[in-house]
């Protein structure tokens, strides 16, 4: 599939699931409709505890499509500036906004118009003064170099086709000695095509996700240093037996193939602080 055709279908599922919560429904499984209206469990369940959840509008939560909660694994410090990508409902911006504190900032950057337009009320709802969000693509950051302090994600840099891209964009913005700390679905191990071949799949969070060693390899490459892959949760064929089957995979064929090479994960990586600030025209930018 084309990367715009990838593009095209996360847009499209995500602008669903948006319009789910607003109309007084749940999120669904990473962003894809599963079968018989059940949610895929073991990736989006049990992600916030209840004092978090406490903190933030409901529908920001139910909202909710990551695989992972980046704003309870990466240390967050008064005055700091935040970046989320794909950024959906809000929910880890107006988390991350509450512990950056009034004297830093919480960006949120979506491509969806109807997540955006959800995260704003969202915004609005929680009275979040040091928030922002943006329309845009995580490939070209709408932000100047060198103007943030942590980038965060909770499973969207897997729905990239261009994930180089994604993370040379991500240390660009990034100042010196920032720090990268997502949460993504990764894999330990080849994946059959049946998989990846599927466009549901893409946007369920499964056929782009990146080997653990290929992630670390582009982080390298983006000139990251201090990289980590830290799994949260490895999954059993069950766990998504019924998502899979809904996508016109045949589970019991490929289950010895796939069984446990799935897994969310908490990557982090940090831009090296003697990084030469990049020039983006006749004079270098701040």
């Amino acid at each position: 599939m084309s990367t715009a055709g990838i593009k095209e279908a996360v847009k499209e599922k995500y602008g669903q699931a948006a319009l789910r919560v607003k109309n007084g429904g749940g999120s669904s499984c990473c962003g894809a409709a599963p079968a018989s209206g059940l949610s895929c469990d073991p990736i989006t369940k049990d992600l916030y505890d209840s004092s978090q959840a406490s903190q933030i509008p409901e529908e920001a939560m139910l909202a909710s499509l990551g695989c992972g909660n980046p704003t309870a694994l990466v240390q967050l410090n008064p005055g700091e500036v935040v970046l989320d990508l794909g950024s959906g409902g809000g929910i880890d911006v107006l988390l991350s906004a509450r512990r950056v504190g009034p004297t830093g900032k919480a960006y949120g950057l979506d491509m969806t118009d109807e997540m955006l337009a959800l995260a704003n009320e969202n915004k609005r709802n929680a009275g979040a003064d040091n928030v922002e969000f943006l329309k845009g693509e995580i490939e070209n950051l709408p932000l100047p170099n060198n103007s943030v302090d942590v980038i965060i994600s909770n499973c969207v840099i897997n729905l990239s086709a261009d994930k180089d891209r994604v993370l040379r964009e991500a240390f660009r913005v990034l100042k010196p000695g920032g720090r990268f700390a997502v949460s993504d679905v990764v894999t330990h191990g080849p994946i059959p095509e049946a998989i990846r071949e599927k466009v549901l799949l893409w946007v369920g969070c499964i056929a782009g996700a990146l080997d653990e060693s290929d992630y670390k390899a582009k982080l390298k490459s983006a000139g990251f240093e201090q990289i980590e892959v830290e799994p949260t949760r490895v999954y059993k064929i069950e766990d998504a037996r019924e998502f899979l089957s809904s996508a016109g995979v045949d589970v019991d064929e490929i289950a010895p193939q796939i069984d446990e090479k799935f897994m969310s994960a908490f990557v982090r990586a940090v831009k090296p602080a003697g990084a030469a600030k990049a020039c983006c025209g006749p004079t270098c930018c701040n």
